[in-house]
């Protein structure tokens, strides 16, 4: 079943819907009713609510573009130096709430609406997410760039506009179905095409080596394949509309879009093949590369937008100065994450090729331009390209990356003479498993500054993947630990809350993440937790009605909310949840008249298209789902309830809903997360391992106010030292052997018996995720967890005190620390 796209926000007013005056509710009512007439061409009687939400964002639009221009030009007149965010995702979801609170209008044109009756909620369940992100990597790239724009840094986005981005996610018989996602269907209304912006971006060919001199050859690419990328601007609005900075996405499209001949000698699809191949690059988010071809497309991918964004900024950058020689002064460019990697070898090529610049001052500048965020240890995300694919499809990179990695093992080998795993460690070649390029070691070698997401993910990279480059280059890795977008996640998604806090704190906590500490002396006043737990118990009932409608099951909105939602991958452990349910269940099934605290376990996410044991996971939550959901014997003590199709504005509804927040990933494999501080901001308790934030999370909020439970970081890898077989573990532990049993036996799969044999000999004999190591500490913190609910002054008080301390996880701080570790550009700081 694919849950429908009506998710809209809980309440219909905020802390921040202050209604103009009547001059400016008639204005936005006569702006709303040019732009149905003259750009959506309707008249009022026959317009549709798609109409007036075109109309709408259009009038809204043109509010945001002076703002926009103006924020350019003095750019331009300043000579500021410019940041440029390269990444593969902008997870950006629906925009109009987001641009209509941070122009401070949203009261305004609720009102100006109203009085031409129409509903505003209405419009908004009708806008479609953008869907150009994944998950947690995606949505911080759009915090990043709201908080840039709000921090008046001058900046622009760069990645891809995907015209179906990630499928939609529909669910047959417990089986995730993929389809593409069709949110261009309608157009947006918040985009411009720049049809007028546009470059080269080549493929293929052969390098020629041109004599400019008796010593010197200047080389030229002569590319076999050429396609255009074409520009479509965003505006993207920091907080109270301060600065309007620019997302740019590329879109990919032929040279020559139809060969003629081949089209009238009958040939009516073989003349559309080069538009297919070409345009087949912004078509998909993360294509699978299960082949050879899919795993070509996403090179083509990441060069593709990489090249025009670097083709971009270099001639907006010779604009504004005249000259390329003092780009890296005027420029920081940031790697998110090693997809944009190539991007080292292609400032390179542009400085060399085409500007003529000599190597030593080519390197030194792209280094002083360039900086690298890794965002995982995860061996399958630290992108490696086969040397034969990157020789024919960018034959000038890889002469370009063989001469860095001369120069670089020469430097090397001068230090250690006779180290020769050092020289293999440290190469951008690796020669162990058929000749790979190491995209890592480019961004990390072609960049000054190298950032992980926090504090153990950063000690991390020091001491595993980068152990040896960080010994060559012991300054180069800093820790800028991840933020989130409060105006997003806490302002928008819980205007209830946010009305609560401004009551108590002050409009201060509106423009202040400090300030939320004004509430802690509140967090064991009755008073006070009364009013917190009453707008999450409205937010619940508006959950839990979305989940009736949609999926047509009943659930209580005084049950414990236990809420696990994120990309389904086997080291997030949605296993280890759906297990600890079946424990559960068990449990209350031998025992039902015992005082259970009632639950509803809430999941979301989506496997990666090619990765079976996580659709495998996902189907093991449906079946355990139908069995639980249906037995009467539990009589609704406890509930579990997939939500299909996870999106931001899914997020916006669940997570003010939450009352426990599940973040169970191994330790040592999740480099920071952001639900966690999402879920923290809106008051939930997180029940967790010391991995990623969660470690930083629990310094500011305190033991007394999480459910922290496993091993740590280095148990994990003692423990794998040893081994990961589980036989004995699950012997030793009676409850994990019985669900073991049961889910071995087709308890919860009665039509194939079979199913999740394997899924259990995985977890006995190969259990690298450490479910089992991990699953008895789960259980009991649980029902430790479960005992604090039954206690509503203690739960309240920690779920306050987890909002009134987690306003370091803004990303405004985070922006801060980059733009003053790594960008070394001046911020705004509003206080």
């Amino acid at each position: 079943m694919e849950l429908g796209s009506d998710v809209s926000a809980q309440c219909t007013d905020s802390a921040e819907d202050l209604v103009g005056n009547d001059e400016d509710v008639a204005a936005l009512q006569t702006a709303i009713l040019e732009k149905l007439t003259y750009q959506v061409g309707k008249r009022r009687s026959i317009a549709t609510e798609r109409d007036w939400l075109m109309a709408t964002a259009y009038a809204l639009r043109d509010r945001i573009v002076d703002r926009w221009l103006a924020g350019i030009d003095l750019a331009y007149q300043q000579g500021s130096k410019r940041v440029y965010y390269l990444s593969l995702e902008f997870l950006i979801g629906r925009l109009l709430f987001d641009n209509l609170n941070n122009m401070n209008q949203l009261g305004t044109m609720r009102a100006a609406l109203a009085g031409l009756d129409v509903d505003l909620d209405k419009l908004r369940a009708l806008e479609p997410d953008a869907a150009l992100g994944n998950g947690g990597l995606g949505r911080l790239a759009a915090c990043f760039m709201e908080s840039m724009a709000t921090l008046n840094i001058p900046a622009h986005g760069y990645g891809i506009r995907y015209e179906h981005g990630l499928f939609r996610q529909v669910m047959k018989n417990g089986w995730q179905q993929e389809y593409p996602e069709d949110w261009l269907a309608f157009g947006t209304p918040w985009e411009f095409h720049r049809a007028d912006i546009s470059y080269e971006i080549g493929f293929g060919g052969s390098i020629e080596a041109v004599p400019i001199s008796e010593a010197a050859v200047r080389h030229v690419w002569h590319p076999a394949e050429r396609i255009e990328a074409v520009a479509y601007d965003t505006p993207s609005v920091g907080w109270r509309g301060r600065r309007v900075n620019t997302l740019r996405l590329w879109s990919a499209r032929s040279a020559d879009p139809l060969r003629l001949d081949a089209f009238n000698h009958g040939d009516h699809a073989g003349a559309l093949a080069e538009q297919v191949r070409a345009e087949s690059i912004s078509k998909v988010l993360y294509p699978s590369d299960a082949t050879p071809a899919g795993q070509e497309l996403r090179l083509r991918q990441e060069y593709f937008f990489v090249s025009a964004s670097l083709q971009d900024l270099v001639r907006r950058h010779i604009k504004a100065f005249g000259h390329i020689g003092n780009l890296a002064d005027k420029t920081a460019i940031q790697l998110n994450d090693t997809h944009p990697a190539i991007g080292i070898a292609e400032m390179m090529r542009i400085l060399l090729d085409l500007n003529q610049i000599p190597w030593e001052d080519a390197w030194r500048m792209t280094q002083a331009t360039f900086s690298y965020t890794n965002h995982t240890l995860l061996p399958e995300a630290l992108e490696v390209w086969p040397v034969p694919l990157m020789e024919r499809l960018l034959p000038r990179h890889m002469q370009i990356i063989y001469l860095i990695n001369a120069l670089h093992l020469g430097n090397v080998r001068q230090q250690f003479p006779d180290d020769e795993a050092l020289l293999s460690s440290v190469s951008m070649i690796d020669e162990h498993q058929g000749r790979r390029v190491r995209m890592s070691h480019l961004a990390f070698l072609g960049s000054h500054r190298v950032n992980g997401v926090s504090a153990l993910h950063t000690g991390l990279m020091r001491e595993t993947v980068f152990r040896d480059l960080h010994a060559l280059y012991p300054d180069r890795i800093v820790n800028v630990t991840n933020g989130i977008a409060f105006r997003r996640w806490l302002h928008e998604a819980n205007p209830r809350l946010t009305r609560l806090l401004v009551n108590e704190a002050g409009p201060a906590v509106l423009d202040d993440e400090d300030a939320l500490t004004r509430i802690r002396p509140l967090a064991n006043d009755r008073s006070f937790q009364t009013r917190f737990a009453a707008s999450r118990f409205a937010n619940k009932l508006v959950l839990s009605e979305l989940i009736r409608r949609e999926l047509e099951i009943r659930i209580d909105p005084a049950a414990l909310f236990d809420v696990h939602i994120k990309r389904i991958h086997e080291y997030k452990r949605q296993l280890l949840n759906v297990l600890e349910a079946i424990a559960l269940y068990n449990a209350i099934r031998a025992r039902p008249m015992d005082d259970w605290t009632p639950r509803v376990k809430i999941f979301a996410g989506k496997a990666a298209a090619s990765y079976q044991q996580a659709k495998l996971i996902i189907k093991l939550i449906h079946d355990v789902a139908r069995v639980i959901n249906s037995d009467p014997t539990v009589r609704n003590i406890l509930k579990i309830v997939f939500l299909p199709n996870y999106s931001v504005s899914l997020a916006e509804v669940v997570i003010p809903a939450a009352d426990v927040s599940e973040q169970i990933s191994t330790a040592g494999m999740e480099a920071s997360g952001t639900g966690n501080m999402k879920f923290a901001l809106n008051g939930a308790l997180t029940i967790g391992t010391l991995d990623g934030a969660n470690i930083e999370l629990l310094e500011r909020v305190g033991e007394d106010n999480m459910f922290i439970f496993g091993l740590t970081a280095e148990q994990v890898a003692a423990r794998r030292a040893m081994g990961v077989d589980s036989t004995d573990l699950i012997a030793a532990s009676p409850i994990l052997s019985e669900v073991l049993a049961s889910v071995e036996a087709g308890v919860f799969s009665p039509d194939e018996r079979d199913r999740y044999r394997g899924l259990v000999d995985q977890l006995r004999y190969h259990d690298y995720f450490l479910v089992c190591a991990d699953f008895d500490d789960y259980y009991a913190k649980q029902r430790k967890l479960a005992d604090l609910w039954r206690r509503p002054q203690d739960w309240w008080q920690a779920s306050i005190l987890n909002t009134a301390n987690v306003g370091w996880f803004s990303s405004d701080r985070a922006i801060r620390e980059y733009a003053d570790l790594v960008w070394e550009v001046p911020t705004y700081v509003a206080r």
